[in-house]
């Protein structure tokens, strides 16, 4: 045999996902490479790994029994990695952390410094919408998540990053009431506020899109309106392509937070990175977000 362990790494997602394309889209791969690398992988054994029944994936009693060894390999893999560099004289281990899409543009200033400081540590960080960063949670399957709505439904100990602030916004500051409102996908945090607001109700025109990149582009194209999160629209503000409308009871604000797992045994680099952040959160806070801070609509 003479698969490598990326193949193995592709082999587990797959497993884990039970979807080729799920897989890939994890891996940020494409779906046709992804498959090389798995049937790559499968030809290598007398008895499959995969099959396929009614256009839908299923992992084979075998191929299970393939995939818990090959956690075990990876596993030993990092650590072999790790050790040689605990032997340089660096602090390492893994770090992993899920984002709700509009955390992008806050949680990197708050891992930059940390990177810095310890150049052994890898960091893993998944930018998805808020459903999937709360299944992650669940799963046990990251140390942090980086969240503006705390779920409900799963204890969690959270610390307080910075604020939040929705407001409505056009490419023009009026506001045509035949323009149709513009809405983030079922399952994110924007969605979820933008609903609350607007107390439920469907108005006759609606668009609905699955980022708020495409949601800016959208409003500067003048396709709609939407209610968006300030932090992600500096750019296009300074620039006068999008325009703040001013409603009654906006802005929304809520509060991006890293939460975990309450009673959640973190690993040393986990730890440390908490640490980090509850002693350096307000320095961070007044050196990369000074802007927000002191914005005026």
């Amino acid at each position: 045999m003479n698969y490598t362990l990326h193949q193995l790494q592709v082999f587990l997602e797959v497993v884990r996902q039970k979807s080729i394309t799920k897989a890939a889209r994890k891996m940020h791969m494409t779906q046709p490479a992804l498959s090389i690398q798995l049937k790559n992988f499968q030809t290598q054994f007398d008895i499959p790994l995969t099959e396929i029944v009614g256009k839908k994936l299923y992992v084979t009693d075998f191929g299970h029994s393939i995939a818990e060894l090959a956690e075990n390999v990876l596993r030993e893999a990092d650590a072999i990695k790790y050790k040689t560099k605990e032997y340089k004289g660096l602090f390492t281990g893994q770090l992993k952390i899920a984002s709700a899409s509009t955390g992008k543009y806050v949680i990197p200033y708050f891992l930059s410094g940390f990177l810095r400081e310890h150049s052994g540590v890898d960091l893993v960080l998944d930018v998805t919408n808020k459903t999937q960063v709360v299944s992650s949670l669940k799963k046990n399957e990251i140390d942090f998540a980086v969240v503006s709505v705390v779920p409900d439904d799963i204890n969690v100990e959270e610390e307080a990053l910075l604020e939040n602030r929705l407001y409505l916004v056009g490419n023009t500051a009026h506001f045509d009431q035949d323009r149709p409102l513009i809405f983030r996908e079922t399952g994110s945090a924007t969605r979820l506020a933008m609903d609350r607001y607007l107390g439920g109700g469907k108005r006759r025109k609606r668009i609905e899109l699955t980022s708020n990149e495409a949601i800016k582009q959208a409003v500067i194209a003048g396709l709609g309106y939407s209610i968006i999160p300030l932090i992600g629209i500096k750019n296009e503000l300074s620039r006068k392509e999008l325009h703040i409308i001013p409603k009654k009871s906006l802005p929304i604000t809520t509060t991006w937070r890293l939460v975990w797992l309450k009673n959640k045994k973190l690993s040393p680099v986990a730890q440390a990175y908490l640490a980090y952040v509850q002693s350096n959160k307000s320095q961070i806070v007044q050196d990369s977000f000074a802007w927000y801070l002191s914005f005026d609509e």
